[in-house]
Order: C-alpha cells, then sequence, then structure tokens
C-alpha cells in the first residue's frame, strides 16, 4: 500500500493499576472490531505499581466508526480503573506558538513545519513584543502582539485565551515566551509545551547560562517540558546535553545552548504531536 492510500490510525495512550489480562483484554478490544495492531509498547512502573502502554492499530477495516471507538472502550476502561486517551492520524493539530524577542527556536519551528517534520497546522503566532511580526509574515502567520504586565496580566491572558478558542488551537509552544503563565490560564489551557535553557532541574530561573559558567560545569543542556503552575518544574518530555570546556565564556555557553533548544524543543513538539507522551502524576514515559 502507497502513503496517499494508506488507512489512517488510532493511537490509545492508558495508564491503569497493573493487573493481570491488560494487554489481553486490550488486545482482545481491537482484534475483536476487525482491527490490526501497527505498534504496541508498554511499562510497569514499579513505584506507583501502574501499567503504562501506547498501542496503534491501523483503521482500515475496523468494525466501528471513529466517533464510536472512545465509547466502546471505555466500558473496557472504566473497570479497570484506567485514565487514557485516544487520537487519530487524520485529525491534524493545530498549534500556536509563543515568543518574546529571540527567534531560534520560533525559526527551527517554522522551517522544519515548512520540511513538513511535523504533521500540524500552525496558524498563529503569539508574542508580548511586537519584534518578531515580520517572521510572522514572511511565512504567511497570523502574528498577535498582546503586551503582558503585572498590572494587566489577567485581561491579557483573557486575550489569549480568546484567540486560542478563535483559532481553534489544540498545543501552546513556549519558543523563547519569557513570561510565567498564570494558574488560572493553565486550568483553562494545560496543553503548554516548553522550553528550558538548562538541564532541569538544575539551573532554574533566570541567566542559567550565566550561572552554570560561574560553576564551572562541564557540560549545559536544555529541556522541553509541560508546563504547570509550579515554575519549571512540569513533566519532563525530552533533554539533551552538549560538552563545554574551561575556554568557553558566557557567549560560548549561549551559543551552544541556543543549538540545544532548538533541537530539544523540536523532539519534544515531534513527540507529542506523535502521541508518544504519556503523563502520570509528574512523570512521563515517552514512547520513542
Amino acid at each position: 500500500m502507497t502513503q496517499s492510500t494508506r488507512y489512517p490510525s488510532a493511537t490509545l495512550l492508558i495508564s491503569c493499576p497493573d493487573q493481570q489480562g491488560l494487554v489481553a483484554k486490550i488486545a482482545n478490544f481491537i482484534y475483536a472490531n476487525g482491527g490490526n495492531i501497527i505498534h504496541a509498547d508498554q511499562h510497569r512502573d514499579e513505584a506507583s505499581g501502574l501499567f503504562l502502554s501506547r498501542i496503534e492499530w491501523s483503521l482500515g477495516g475496523f468494525n466501528l466508526p471513529q466517533e464510536l471507538i472512545g465509547p466502546a472502550f471505555n466500558a473496557i476502561a472504566q473497570p479497570l480503573g484506567a485514565d487514557w486517551q485516544l487520537c487519530f492520524s487524520d485529525a491534524v493539530p493545530r498549534i500556536a506558538i509563543w515568543v518574546s524577542r529571540q527567534d531560534h527556536c520560533l525559526l527551527d519551528l517554522l522551517w522544519r513545519h515548512q520540511a513538513k517534520e511535523f504533521a500540524a497546522n500552525i496558524p498563529l503566532i503569539m508574542s508580548n513584543h511586537a519584534t518578531l511580526r515580520p517572521i510572522a509574515e514572511q511565512f504567511g502567520i497570523d502574528f498577535h502582539h498582546v503586551p503582558m504586565s503585572r498590572d494587566t496580566k489577567a485581561e491579557s491572558e483573557a486575550k489569549q485565551l480568546a484567540l486560542l478558542e478563535q483559532y481553534n488551537i489544540d498545543l501552546v509552544v513556549l519558543a523563547k515566551y519569557m513570561q510565567i503563565l498564570s494558574g488560572d490560564f493553565l486550568v483553562q489551557f494545560p496543553n503548554v509545551v516548553n522550553i528550558h535553557h538548562s538541564f532541569l532541574p538544575a539551573f532554574m530561573g533566570a541567566q542559567p547560562y550565566h550561572r552554570a559558567h560561574e560553576r564551572g560545569v562541564k557540560i549545559i543542556g536544555a529541556t522541553a517540558h509541560y508546563v504547570t503552575e509550579n515554575l519549571d518544574a512540569g513533566p519532563i518530555i525530552e533533554q539533551d546535553v552538549v560538552r563545554i570546556t574551561h575556554r568557553d565564556d558566557v557567549k560560548d555557553l549561549i551559543r551552544k545552548g541556543k543549538d540545544l533548544e532548538r533541537i530539544v524543543l523540536a523532539r519534544g513538539v515531534r513527540l507529542h504531536l506523535q502521541n508518544r507522551v504519556l503523563v502520570y502524576g509528574n512523570r512521563t514515559v515517552v514512547f520513542a
């Protein structure tokens, strides 16, 4: 079968208390409805006693229409005490990229999207500064400047939420957006991925490269994570590091750090879009 005629697939992410027969019950649901499993992966978290799994199957010949798969599977999931989510490969997510003044992560994401590395639409770029508007115009993407200050934060976040609803956004990517999202905002829109310019949990907060240089570290890193109310402490999706030496000054650390930020954020976004990240508590399992 060629790529153009390939059937869409369904992906199930599930976590539940570990118990006998879980794999068989899930696989039998797919088999009994005429499905063919394409990928299957699982993990048992010993500390929490949780079973975590990602299963993807082809919808070619599947007996249930997409709108009935979730309700049908829920009849199995409820007795298991399961948390689960179901995604379909033909449902294209809509991303809003938020930025401040730095452009390196924004440009990298836009180039990768243009090269079709991401199965997503990017209809919106939002910023608390107008600096990067020309980039949005260059790529033909709507740009909205929403100034942010301590006195106007609630009003500005209300505007941001209205824009996310207007553009039907599924995921916000903070590509060097240098503002802290409030807890109220995250309650209303929790699907936010951030790139942090440090190997978390070390060097949280501002100026991590200056602090790393002062400490004489031998590696620096970058972290893509989901945003929570606790600053720089959300579930981690992807991390990487690069080695440095005593010859590197702060400018060298920043340059090398920016390279890492581009790569790590792109990986994190791609993993999220491919439905490979299962969040449980403040941790993740990444079925890469």
